[in-house]
C-alpha cells in the first residue's frame, strides 16, 4: 500500500482538539487556550491508502513513497455537506426572480421541480446529480448527504434514492417533501402511502428517513407517523424543522432521537434547551436564508448553549441553489454570529455529527484521507476572502481528485 506526505502545511486543521491544545505545535488564541479545531502550525500529513495514519510537524513526518509540498498553505477536513436535495430536473429561476422582486417564500414551490422530476429519464436525472456532485467536489466536498422528495410518487421516489445511491451511502427517503398533488384533497391518504407501499419500495435504497414539517407541508402528528414508521424499517430520522415558522418540528426531532434538526430558524427557549439537552445535532442552511431574504438563524444563540451545530448548502432548485460549503461558511460568519473557527468546525466535524459519522470531518489517525488544500495560509481566509475560489486541491479517500 502506498504512502503519501503532505509537507509545508502552513496550518492543518485536524478537529482533533488533543492535537493542538496543550503540545508544543499548538496554536494559541490571545488567551492562551488551544483551538477546537486541533490546529498545527508547520504541518505535515501522512496518507497510506485511504486513511491518515499521523499528523504533526511537518519536520518531523515519517518517510512516505511520495512527497506533496503545500507550499505554505492551509490543509482541512474535506466539508460534510449533510443536507442536500441533488435528484432533481428542471429550473426555478422565474420564481427566484419573482421572490427577489418582493414575492414571499413558502413551501408550495416544491411541487414546480416535482412535475419536472417525473417527466424526466433517470439519465437525465443522474447527468445532473453528477454534474452537482462535481461542482461540488471541486468547492471542497468529500461526503455528502442527498434526498429523494422530487417524485412523490412510489416508483420516482424509489428511482431517486437508487441513483443517488449510486454516488454516495447517505441516502435520505423524503416522500414527506410535500404534499403529492394527487392528494391535495386526502393529505391523509397521501401519509398512508408514504408509510406504506412507498416505503416498502425505498427503505432498501436508503439510511435515513426526513420529513418537511412546516405549515404547507406535514404537521407535527404526520411528521410523528411518518418518522416512526421508518425507524421501524431500519431509516433513522432526520428533521426539516421550524425553517418558516415556529413549530414542533425541533422537539420531535429530539424525542425520536433524530441525527439532526435541519434549518432551525424559528426557536423556542424549549427548543434551544431540548437540542442543548439531547442527541441531535442542529444543522443550519444559511444558503436557504440568502435565497429567500428570510430571518438567520441565530448559531449564536445555539452555540452558547451548547448545542451542536452542523453548516450545509441545502443545495436544492428552488430555496438555496449553491453547492459551495466556503459560501455558507461566510454567510454564517457574517450573519449567523458564528466565528470563522466554528463555522469552518461546523461544515466539518459538525456535518459529520449530522450523519453519526466519526471516520469523516477531522483528520487524525484513523480517519478518511479527505483533504482541502487551500491557496491561503489560514482556513480563516474562507471567511475573510468570500466568494474568491480559494480550493487548489481535494483529496477523498486518499486519492487527489481535484
Amino acid at each position: 500500500m502506498s504512502s503519501t506526505v503532505i509537507s509545508n502545511i502552513a496550518t492543518l486543521v485536524t478537529n482533533d482538539p488533543s492535537l493542538g491544545r496543550g503540545s508544543p505545535r499548538s496554536t494559541k488564541f490571545e488567551s492562551g487556550e488551544g483551538s477546537p479545531l486541533g490546529l498545527v502550525r508547520d504541518a505535515a500529513v501522512v496518507i497510506e491508502g485511504d486513511r491518515v495514519v499521523w499528523t504533526g510537524e511537518s519536520g518531523t513526518a515519517p518517510a512516505a513513497d511520495v512527497r506533496v509540498d503545500a507550499g505554505g498553505r492551509a490543509v482541512l477536513p474535506g466539508f460534510v455537506d449533510s443536507h442536500s436535495h441533488l435528484v432533481f430536473a428542471g429550473d426555478r429561476t422565474e420564481e427566484f426572480n419573482a421572490r427577489m422582486s418582493g414575492r414571499a417564500y413558502s413551501a408550495g414551490g416544491i411541487r414546480t421541480t416535482v412535475a419536472a422530476t417525473r417527466a424526466a429519464d433517470d439519465a437525465e436525472l443522474e447527468a445532473n446529480l453528477v454534474r452537482l456532485l462535481d461542482e461540488a467536489l471541486r468547492q471542497g466536498t468529500t461526503t455528502f448527504e442527498t434526498k429523494s422528495g422530487y417524485g412523490l410518487t412510489v416508483e420516482d421516489e424509489a428511482r431517486a434514492l437508487r441513483l443517488a445511491g449510486r454516488h454516495t451511502d447517505e441516502v435520505t427517503y423524503l416522500g414527506a417533501h410535500v404534499v403529492a398533488p394527487e392528494y391535495a384533497e386526502d393529505p391523509a391518504g397521501y401519509v398512508a402511502l408514504v408509510t406504506g407501499e412507498m416505503l416498502d419500495a425505498c427503505a432498501p435504497h436508503a439510511r435515513w428517513i426526513d420529513v418537511f414539517c412546516e405549515k404547507g407541508a406535514f404537521d407535527g402528528d404526520q411528521a410523528r407517523a411518518i418518522l416512526t414508521a421508518g425507524k421501524a424499517r431500519g431509516l433513522h430520522p432526520r428533521v426539516h424543522a421550524n425553517q418558516l415558522s415556529y413549530g414542533p418540528g425541533v422537539r420531535l426531532a429530539v424525542e425520536l432521537d433524530a441525527a439532526s434538526a435541519d434549518h432551525c430558524t424559528h426557536l423556542t427557549d424549549a427548543d434551544v434547551d431540548a437540542l442543548a439537552d439531547g442527541n441531535t445535532v442542529a444543522t443550519l442552511l444559511p444558503g436557504a436564508e440568502f435565497s429567500t431574504r428570510a430571518a438567520w438563524p441565530d448559531a449564536r444563540r445555539l452555540l452558547d448553549a451548547g448545542v451542536t451545530v452542523a453548516l450545509s448548502t441545502d443545495c436544492n432548485p428552488g430555496s438555496s441553489f449553491t453547492s459551495s460549503v466556503p459560501f455558507c461558511i461566510a454567510l454564517a460568519v457574517r450573519d449567523m454570529g458564528m466565528t470563522p473557527d466554528e463555522a469552518v468546525r461546523a461544515a466539518t466535524a459538525g456535518g459529520a455529527a449530522a450523519l453519526r459519522r466519526d471516520d469523516i470531518g477531522r483528520l487524525a489517525p484513523g480517519a478518511y484521507a479527505d483533504l482541502v488544500l487551500l491557496d491561503a495560509p489560514s482556513h480563516v481566509h474562507l471567511a475573510y476572502r468570500p466568494g474568491v475560489p480559494l480550493v487548489a486541491g481535494v483529496w477523498r479517500r486518499g486519492v487527489r481528485r481535484v
